[in-house]
């Protein structure tokens, strides 16, 4: 069946069922979803008429099936990377004769090995697939977390700390792709967030956890910062054991939904994709540089890198602010003191994206969350009550955390192929990464006990993102008028189906959605 043996375009409003009794998806339809037939015609509209009451459903039950698996192992990954701050405080450096740069140094030597896997990574979680992938290389992350407890010197350190970012380096990237199966672009952001919010929760819990173990006398022959290495790391490889059970390649291999349900949630995702004929493509060259080269993946990528400068930065060196803060506190309530900001940072990283969803928008909540982050960093700079400098924790983290969501779902709205899309969030986050490779250096030992500098950084990358943020969103709606001025049949004149799918956003009736 041709495109044009399809119903004629609709609005993604209509509903698919005429009759009650009808199935959520009609046989013209069904065959749309299926590989080789597009599902929207030439201007990007769909072909394939949905119910929204049975899509509603749908969504409801990939949430249940998808979301918690990733989310737990995001969870410990990102405790697995930052609990580093936490041992920190209970004796690390002490014990493995650091000096003067040198916690940074091993900060910085996990960013480097992240980096530069990012994108390789992400395209092998193509290839072998997010349900073996995912859980694999979060196996692999809990065994060097394990390992870090039995490390004596700065060299041992560096080194399970390299293999460390080698492991999780697929992670964020890979479960933003994982979830761009399952999701329409409207609801990928929210759906981010319930996994991205597992960074400031992991902030919270780990600061608990890493408090409770330290009561415990010893861990086996482990004693101190080495027992929250260890048990972190059990529990991390535990959960990876599980995953490689309950986390669902893709629609087509999933057990617990019907023929129907597949076909649904196949069609619903291809609708969205202009000049498509498959959800899941072949690795390809040309798409891959689509993904690479879109104007809003580098300009999203460039406020990834800006946010992470901070993001990260909290993660490695809060408990360090907070020991500066109320340095008569015990180690245990300097560690307890580092959970209330993230409770508050893990409120907005969800409540943020869920507008997101509601407006089917992303950059003006970027816009809107920029000068957050700014006015935390301002009140830090311009006090030094410890009050005011506490509650500027609180507005760095409701501003800074929900960016992880609202990135990663604007460069994956923003290209058509599966392709492309795993390349350009591999990209967003790489980028994102060589912020966190950034903030290793923003809080030194020589810019103590105020740190001007690195909070002063901070301050200059946050207004930098809301630059950023506002000129992207004028040039897409300058664009979008410009594309909606071009004849759409005389540039897809002479080209065939292959040709007109490898130009991805460069299809004329692709239209920028910020």
């Amino acid at each position: 069946m041709t495109a044009s043996q399809l119903k004629k375009p609709l609005s993604g409003d209509v509903e698919l069922n005429v009759e009650r009794n009808e199935k959520p998806l009609k046989n013209d339809a069904r065959e749309a979803a299926e590989r080789g037939q597009v599902a929207t015609d030439i201007y990007g509209n769909p072909l394939v008429e949905f119910d929204r009451a049975a899509e509603r459903r749908l969504r409801t039950k990939i949430d249940f099936y998808i979301v918690p698996p990733v989310a737990l192992l995001y969870l410990f990954c990102f405790i697995d990377r930052a609990n580093i701050g936490n041992a920190r405080l209970a004796g690390l450096e002490r014990d493995l004769g650091l000096r003067g740069y040198d916690y940074n140094a091993v900060l910085s030597v996990f960013y480097i090995s992240y980096i530069v896997f990012e994108i390789p990574s992400n395209m092998l979680c193509k290839l072998v697939g997010p349900g073996w992938y995912l859980p694999g290389i979060s196996l692999a992350f809990g065994i060097c977390s394990v390992g870090t407890a039995f490390v004596d010197n700065i060299a041992a350190v560096s080194g399970v700390r390299f293999l460390l970012g080698v492991f999780e380096a697929g992670m964020l990237p890979g479960i933003a792709y994982y979830m761009s199966r399952w999701y329409r672009r409207s609801e990928l952001t929210f759906r981010l967030s319930l996994y991205i919010a597992m960074a400031p929760l992991a902030g919270c819990f780990g600061g608990l956890l890493a408090s409770g173990i330290l009561k415990l006398p010893n861990f086996g022959s482990l004693e101190e910062w080495r027992m929250i290495f260890a048990i972190e790391g059990i529990i991390t490889i535990g959960l990876s054991l599980i995953g490689f059970i309950v986390v669902t390649d893709r629609p087509e291999t999933a057990i617990w939904l019907n023929e129907d349900e597949k076909a649904l949630a196949i069609a619903r995702v291809k609708s969205e994709r202009v000049g498509t004929t498959e959800v899941l493509d072949k690795v390809d060259k040309t798409k891959t540089v689509r993904g690479l080269s879109s104007p809003v993946t580098i300009a999203t990528s460039l406020i990834f890198l800006l946010d992470n400068i901070t993001v990260q930065g909290l993660a490695f060196f809060l408990p360090t602010i907070i020991r500066v803060i109320y340095p008569d506190s015990t180690v245990v309530q300097q560690q307890l003191q580092t959970v209330p900001p993230y409770v508050v940072g893990t409120f907005f990283t969800i409540f943020i994206p869920l507008l997101s969803w509601r407006f089917d928008n992303r950059n003006i909540w970027m816009i809107m969350s920029a000068p957050l982050v700014m006015i935390g960093y301002i009140m830090f700079l311009a006090s030094e009550n410890a009050r005011v400098r506490y509650g500027a924790t609180f507005f760095i983290t409701s501003g800074a955390f929900s960016f992880g969501a609202l990135c990663n779902a604007q460069v994956s709205a923003n290209v058509v192929s599966d392709t492309a899309r795993s390349a350009a969030i591999g990209m967003t986050v790489m980028f994102g990464n060589v912020g966190g490779l950034i903030s290793t250096w923003a809080f030194l030992p020589f810019d103590g006990p105020d740190y001007p500098i690195g909070n002063g950084l901070n301050l200059a990358t946050s207004g930098t993102m809301l630059i950023i943020a506002v000129l992207l969103h004028f040039w897409a709606a300058v664009d979008n008028n410009r594309r909606g001025k071009r004849d759409i049949s005389s540039d897809l004149a002479g080209l065939d189906q292959k040709a007109i799918q490898n130009l991805d956003w460069k299809h004329p009736g692709f239209r920028w959605r910020l």
